[in-house]
């Protein structure tokens, strides 16, 4: 019901928002996506797409060895670093714009999207390790074993016969990283300096203004934005279905 409420309202004039002989009964139009279908809402879609891939992508070549190793290898500090893994999890991510900024501030990449990816990225790692480590720990740990003994090395072993038995669950973890990244505000709002090169999750906001709100616009765009979301998922689907059993069975 909100999913249909959200596109109504993006049909509707902002006289027929509140008036209730206009819930349902209406004339619609798309006056508003006319409207927001300019090059800078492009410009921005693409930003969101640049910084959800690159994000994925980087936290996938950091989660999925940590996860492996984290699976595989037992001893003392195994306990210590899922612990520490947690706490970062706990860290509140308004604890980290200060110094974020600081940091990218001193290096020159305020106002740049690769400012974003890299907080997106240090943002998510932990949680893309805590993700992996279940489903490697699902793989049968005996063909590793045969493997070597048959003289493949620990990156064969790895590569050819670990991450293939665990693609559905690299296949969740990375769907899961790119629809956080998407969604993803208050990296992008306080790193990004320039409205212009905001992404689509900035630019949501800035449909509430001190004015109010212009209720039109933030649903049609809402709208826009969820496409990207929506379409991802239909075709992982079957990955997410598999990957998330898959990770619950020990």
């Amino acid at each position: 019901m909100p999913i249909v409420w959200i596109i109504l309202t993006s049909l509707k004039q902002e006289t027929d928002v509140f008036s209730t002989q206009s819930s349902l009964f209406f004339s619609p139009t798309l006056s508003t996506y006319r409207k927001l279908l300019t090059a800078s809402l492009f410009e921005s879609f693409t930003n969101s797409i640049i910084i959800a891939t690159c994000a994925t992508v980087i936290t996938l070549l950091v989660s999925i060895p940590a996860g492996y190793a984290l699976a595989r290898f037992s001893n003392k500090t195994l306990g210590i670093g899922l612990t520490a893994l947690i706490i970062f999890q706990m860290i509140p991510q308004t604890a980290t714009i200060i110094p974020l900024f600081q940091i990218f501030n001193k290096l020159g990449m305020l106002d740049t999207l690769p400012s974003v990816i890299l907080a997106d990225a240090a943002l998510l790692t932990p949680f893309a390790i805590l993700l992996m480590r279940p489903f490697f720990r699902s793989t049968p740990f005996a063909l590793v074993e045969a493997s070597q003994i048959d003289g493949a090395s620990s990156w064969q072993s790895f590569s050819k016969i670990s991450l293939p038995l665990a693609r559905n669950g690299i296949a969740t973890t990375a769907t899961l990283i790119w629809i956080i990244s998407w969604g993803e505000f208050l990296y992008a709002v306080n790193l990004i300096l320039s409205p212009n090169s905001y992404p689509m999750s900035a630019i949501l906001a800035q449909q509430v203004g001190g004015f109010g709100i212009f209720w039109p616009g933030l649903m049609a765009l809402s709208v826009l934005a969820s496409l990207p979301v929506a379409i991802l998922f239909i075709f992982t689907y079957r990955l997410l279905r598999e990957g998330l059993t898959l990770g619950a069975v020990k």
